[in-house]
C-alpha cells in the first residue's frame, strides 16, 4: 500500500480541479496524513515512492479507482446511503444501506462498464464491444453504450430474463440468445469469426470494471464520517475487489467482509486453492452471484484487502428480501439483499462485535425476475414462519370442515 499512496494523493488532486480545493477534501487528507506516518515510520525524507516490486503491485491501485470516479461522475448516479432505522434495531447495529438499485439500470454494473466504455481508443469504438451476461452487466453495457454512441453486442443465455434481453434490445443492443449458461455464451461470443477484433469487456474481472465498481467504497466514506464495517455481495469478485481496495486505502481500519451465497462459494474456494477454480453451484435465489468461477483480477485484487468471506442459505436470503420489502418499500434481487441476510438474527455476522457499530451494506441490484417475485415473498414469509403449509385429511360428510377446525 506504501508504494501507491503519494500518486494516491495526486490523483486526489487531480479528480478535485486544483490543489488549493483538494486540500479541504476529506479523503485527500486523510491519505495525505497516512503518507506521512509512514514515510516517518521508514525514514522518508520526501514524498517520492520506493520502486516496488512487480510482484507487490495489485492489478489495480487506487489511482485508478479515483481517477474512474472523475471520469464516470457525469453518467451514473451518486446513490444515497442512509441509516435504516426498522432493521437496525432489528439488527442492534447502526445499519445503513448504499442503494445501487437505483442506478438507471437497477445495478452498480453502469460503473463499470461506463469506465470500461470511456477508456476505449477511437478505433474500438467504432468496432464496438460485446459481453456475455444474462442481465445486469449486457443492461449496463447497451445502457452507456447508446449514451456514449459505441455499437454493443450481448451474447445472453436461453435462461436470461425475457424483460432484461428486452430492455437491453430497446437501448440499442444487438442481443445473440445462445447458450444453456454464461460460459456457453461467452465460449460462443469469443469463437465467432463475425466479432473477431470486437472488444470483450468482462463484467467483474477487466481492470476497467473493478475500478469502476470501487467507485461506490470513495463514495461511502464520503457519506458516512465513521464506518466500521462494509458488508459486499461476492460473484465474481469485482465489486469486492474495487470496494475492499477504495475502503482499506483510505480507512485501514475499517473492516471488509464479503458475503456468499452457500450454494456457491466460488471466492472461498480460490481462497482456499490459492487462485480461481471451478466451483461447486446449486441453484440459488442470488442467481447474480452465481459465478462457478472468480475473475482472476478480481481475485488477486480481493484476497489483498479482504477481511472475511462468510456464507447465507437461501432461507436467510429469502428473509433478507422480504424484509428490505416490508421494512424499505426496496424491491431487491436475491444477490444484493445477501449483506443483509449475514447480519440478520441469526445470520453468520449476528456477532457481539458488530452491535452497536456502522455497518454498510450494499444493496447492489434491484432486477429481481417478476415472475419470482410473489415465490420469493412466499419462501420469505415461509422462513418468517408467517406461512404455514399442511396436509389434514377431511371427512367428505356434511360438517367435516367444521370438524377439522375444533
Amino acid at each position: 500500500m506504501l508504494n501507491f499512496l503519494p500518486r494516491l494523493v495526486g490523483s486526489l488532486r487531480n479528480a478535485s480541479g486544483t490543489a488549493g480545493s483538494a486540500r479541504h477534501h476529506p479523503l485527500l487528507r486523510a491519505a495525505s496524513k497516512q503518507v506521512h506516518l509512514q514515510q516517518q515510520s521508514q525514514g522518508f525524507a520526501s514524498a517520492e515512492p520506493s520502486t516496488p516490486h512487480y510482484d507487490d503491485v495489485p492489478p489495480v491501485t487506487f489511482e485508478d479507482v479515483s481517477t474512474a470516479m472523475f471520469r464516470i461522475r457525469n453518467g451514473i448516479i451518486r446513490t444515497p446511503c442512509y441509516k435504516s432505522h426498522f432493521l437496525s434495531d432489528l439488527c442492534k447495529t447502526k445499519l445503513f444501506f448504499k442503494t445501487e438499485y437505483s442506478q438507471f439500470t437497477g445495478s452498480f454494473k453502469e460503473r463499470g462498464a461506463r469506465n470500461a466504455l470511456l477508456l476505449l481508443t477511437d478505433e474500438e469504438k467504432k468496432r464496438g464491444v460485446m459481453a456475455a451476461s444474462a442481465g445486469n452487466h449486457a443492461l449496463a453495457l447497451s445502457w452507456h453504450g447508446a449514451q456514449l454512441g459505441i455499437p454493443v453486442s450481448v451474447f445472453m443465455p436461453v435462461v436470461a430474463p425475457l424483460a432484461k434481453v428486452d430492455k437491453c434490445r430497446k437501448f440499442g443492443a444487438n442481443v445473440i440468445i445462445t447458450g444453456q449458461h454464461i460460459g456457453e455464451a461467452k465460449d460462443y461470443a469469443l469463437s465467432n469469426p463475425d466479432y473477431q477484433g470486437v472488444k470483450y469487456i468482462n463484467g467483474y474481472d477487466d481492470p476497467e470494471i473493478v475500478a469502476g465498481a470501487g467507485t461506490i467504497g470513495i463514495e461511502v466514506l464520503e457519506q458516512i464520517s465513521k464506518v466500521d464495517y462494509v458488508i459486499v455481495p461476492v460473484g465474481g469478485a469485482g465489486l469486492l475487489a474495487g470496494v475492499s481496495l477504495a475502503i482499506k486505502t483510505l480507512r485501514p481500519e475499517c473492516k471488509v467482509i464479503g458475503v456468499e451465497p452457500k450454494n456457491c462459494r466460488s471466492f472461498q474456494a480460490a481462497l482456499d486453492h490459492g487462485k480461481p477454480v471451478v466451483a461447486d453451484v446449486a441453484g440459488t435465489l442470488a442467481d447474480g452471484l452465481a459465478v462457478p468461477m472468480v475473475g482472476a483480477t478480481a481475485f488477486d485484487v480481493a484476497r489483498r484487502y479482504t477481511d472475511d468471506v462468510v456464507f447465507v442459505d437461501e432461507k436467510m436470503i429469502a428473509l433478507a428480501m422480504l424484509r428490505l420489502l416490508e421494512n424499505e418499500r426496496s424491491v431487491v434481487e436475491g444477490g444484493g439483499a445477501t449483506g443483509l441476510a449475514a447480519l440478520l438474527p441469526g445470520g453468520p455476522l449476528d456477532l457481539p462485535e458488530y452491535k452497536d457499530k456502522n455497518v454498510v451494506v450494499l444493496l447492489c441490484g434491484g432486477n429481481i425476475d417478476i415472475t419470482m417475485l410473489g415465490r420469493v415473498i412466499d419462501r420469505g414469509l415461509a422462513a418468517d414462519n408467517r406461512l404455514i403449509r399442511f396436509i389434514a385429511t377431511v371427512s367428505d360428510r356434511p360438517g367435516g370442515i367444521a370438524g377439522l377446525t375444533k
